[in-house]
């Protein structure tokens, strides 16, 4: 797969991830709930916000489960995917991207709310999305930094939740049911990313 050579190609390949019935683009407040598991931001984690528009207020876990998490590759820069979730026109989102070169991450949405990435709504409500810098198909752009910090952050999410560490629970974009997405790709090394997560 090569690079997307518009803006308008990589703007439509992360819009896609955001399929919600249309009631729901809008956003929709949940009900007041004192005792969220996340507050604002995980410490190691830059707060960058998602436009307000491009999630739902949520008061996960009570409001739904949270037992997956969506591994994604951005086909964008790390700035640019953060632009392109502050941006409120785009109806997209994830709760955390992680910088290729050296694993800095930024959570753009609280994981008490639902994150528009997983282009299926379900899956959306019951997972934590995180986003990696890079191109499906540009190895070069996962780095010993990425798979670390991101394998980090991971078991940090998967023990909050009791998620359990294991590739049915961690899964790819490309494994949601009715996605039309590739990423992570072949060149994501599964086993690498598993056994750095249990070991985090």
């Amino acid at each position: 797969m090569e690079r997307p050579r518009s803006s308008v190609a990589r703007r439509r390949l992360l819009k896609g991830a955001a399929a919600l019935p249309a009631v729901l683009l809008a956003g929709s407040a949940g009900p007041a709930f004192a005792g969220r598991v996340e507050t604002q931001q995980r410490p190691d984690a830059d707060w960058v916000p998602a436009a307000p528009g491009n999630y739902t207020v949520a008061n996960r876990p009570r409001q739904y489960p949270v037992d997956f998490v969506v591994i994604h590759v951005t086909q964008e820069t790390y700035a640019d995917t953060l632009g392109i979730f502050q941006n409120p026109a785009k109806k997209v989102s994830a709760h955390y991207v992680v910088r290729s070169a050296d694993g800095r991450v930024a959570q753009c949405v609280r994981e008490a709310d639902v994150g528009w990435h997983a282009g299926n709504w379900d899956y959306n409500t019951r997972s934590v999305g995180i986003e990696h810098e890079g191109w499906v198909d540009k190895p070069e752009y996962f780095t010993d930094a990425m798979y670390s910090a991101s394998a980090a952050l991971t078991a940090a999410v998967c023990d909050s939740y009791a998620i359990p560490k294991t590739r049915s629970h961690i899964i790819g974009h490309h494994e949601v049911p009715g996605a039309t997405h590739t990423d992570p790709g072949p060149l994501w090394d599964w086993d690498r990313y598993i056994k750095l997560v249990k070991a985090a």
